[in-house]
């Protein structure tokens, strides 16, 4: 059983009759921050990629996974105002029982999108670096458009479940179950369970699988001396100068990208999450176990929303013609040691938001990707002092 309604919520096994109380009152500050954050830089940053998005005449592949992967973002950034106020209320749920199925549906749903939009932009990163010659017949835009719907229909395949599960429920006062109610809960975890294996480990596996034949391809292609070889009937030039090569140099930067999105934001919550699930069904389940499983499952919970923000980054690291207008300046290197180690400093912070969204020639103080960094390291120092 959980009461959400009370800064100690009260845990027992479905199984047993034992019962474990765990205070939770770190949440009711903790969480409030945090979605906070995520919800100021998801608007910010997507409203940015969408506005650059839809102002660029011609669209590439990548381009076209950005838009996907910003819209749903954007959609779930809308959403967090009735979250942070819920907590900062203690749990408390005044928006209806619509509203509190929308939202709890929001989360998964931009999750799982965003998971299977990186895993085909990982794809794509595999055919264009492995096999370059296959993208031009088997990449074109009108497959892309095509594979982008099929998301979206195959992720709120997935995620409409949390539209039955999800709903209002009184204890002492109306809340929005996270999950499900305690008679729905033997019913919930199956398919919990079989939304993480499919929704992530499955797609994780194939990313892992890309990214590991890339990495070999790419290390055997710089250190390889100018060659040729021919594929599906065409010349291609490879060798540590060749036009492949600076393409497959730039794609490292989103090979390391998405793989810091995995192991910050889907990891975690996916790992402590299916633990929690199974560990609120098992028998006996020690107090102190699930005392830390379930603060860990509350930490990694706000790191997964923090994808809708940090998607962000991969425009900016995907667009050739962004790094002649917002590089980072070398006299500028001593301006983000100081804001990574002074106090929090949201006049700081305002100013280096201007500079990204405008990113004006000769102006720009900083890139997004240092921003992000700065922001991470901000919330962090926040959170140890």
């Amino acid at each position: 059983t959980l009461n959400p309604n009370s800064p100690y919520s009260t845990y027992s096994s479905t199984h047993s009759t034992s019962s474990c109380s765990i205070d939770e009152s770190y949440k009711y500050i903790f969480l409030p921050i945090c979605y906070s954050f995520t919800f100021i830089f998801s608007i910010t940053l997507n409203s940015v990629v969408l506005y650059r998005s839809f102002r660029t005449k011609r669209w590439n592949t990548s381009l076209i996974y950005m838009v996907n992967l910003a819209s749903t973002d954007f959609m779930y950034g809308l959403s967090l105002p009735f979250l942070i106020a819920s907590y900062i209320m203690q749990d408390r749920w005044i928006f209806g029982d619509f509203m509190c199925r929308l939202v709890r549906f929001l989360f998964y749903f931009n999750l799982y999108c965003s998971i299977f939009f990186l895993t085909c932009i990982s794809v794509h990163r595999y055919l264009g670096i492995c096999h370059p010659m296959k993208v031009i017949s088997l990449e074109t835009k009108k497959t892309v458009k095509y594979t982008c719907v099929l998301v979206w229909i195959v992720v709120f395949a997935l995620t409409c479940p949390i539209f039955r599960f999800a709903q209002t429920g009184c204890v002492t006062r109306l809340n929005c179950w996270d999950d499900a109610i305690d008679k729905e809960f033997p019913v919930y975890v199956p398919y919990g369970i079989i939304l993480h294996l499919l929704g992530f480990f499955v797609p994780f596996s194939i990313i892992a699988w890309c990214y590991s034949h890339v990495v070999l391809t790419i290390f055997r292609t710089l250190h390889s001396r100018p060659s040729s070889r021919r594929e599906d009937g065409f010349s291609v030039f490879l060798g540590a100068h060749s036009p492949y090569a600076n393409r497959r140099r730039k794609s490292i930067r989103t090979i390391i990208a998405i793989t810091l999105l995995f192991a910050l934001c889907f990891f975690p919550f996916h790992v402590t999450r299916t633990i929690v699930l199974l560990l609120k069904v098992s028998r006996r389940v020690p107090c102190h176990t699930m005392t830390t499983v379930s603060i860990c499952y509350k930490i990694t919970r706000p790191l997964a929303s923090f994808n809708a923000w940090l998607n962000a980054l991969l425009y900016f690291l995907t667009k050739d013609k962004m790094g002649n207008h917002c590089l980072m300046r070398k006299d500028k290197a001593v301006q983000i040691w100081q804001i990574l180690f002074q106090p929090f400093s949201f006049t700081a912070l305002y100013g280096y938001i201007k500079d990204v969204v405008l990113c004006k020639s000769g102006r720009a103080q900083i890139t997004i990707l240092h921003f992000s960094f700065i922001i991470t390291f901000q919330m962090v120092g926040t959170s140890v002092l």
